[in-house]
């Protein structure tokens, strides 16, 4: 397993601290703005943004991409708002958007090889 975080060093074999601490550094505006968890099989998780403005994707080297969505649509961000981060800019859903909290639990789970938390849903992603 390894967590790469735009900008850091590359962590083989993280802890969940790492992990935690990492996630939560992130910032769309910052040095930092894009972290991804990937397992030994190519499989991964992926985060865009950070703080209350996060995006979650996760691949399956099957090549399936999905996107995280939750049941409590933002009613301050409605669909197409644009989330902006150093890699580019990305149309959400207005269910799509998560807090860092939220983020590190999918992560976790990921890690852990364990079922994602029950709020988390999936969709296939854009363009997949």
């Amino acid at each position: 397993m390894k967590l790469e975080i735009e900008g850091k060093p590359v962590i083989a074999a993280p802890t969940p601290v790492q992990v935690a601490r990492g996630l939560k550094s992130l910032r769309s505006y910052g040095k930092s703005s894009y972290a991804s968890l990937t397992d030994d099989a190519g499989n991964y998780v992926q985060v865009a943004g950070g703080g209350v403005s996060c995006m979650i994707e996760r691949f399956e080297c099957d090549a399936q991409r999905w996107r995280a969505f939750h049941d409590k649509p933002s009613p301050v961000r409605p669909d197409g708002t644009i989330l902006v981060f150093r890699a580019g800019n990305v149309p959400m859903r207005s269910d799509e958007w998560f807090m860092a909290d939220q983020v590190v639990e999918v992560f976790l789970a990921f890690l852990s090889d364990m079922p994602y938390p029950p709020f988390v849903h999936w969709r296939l992603a854009p363009g997949f």
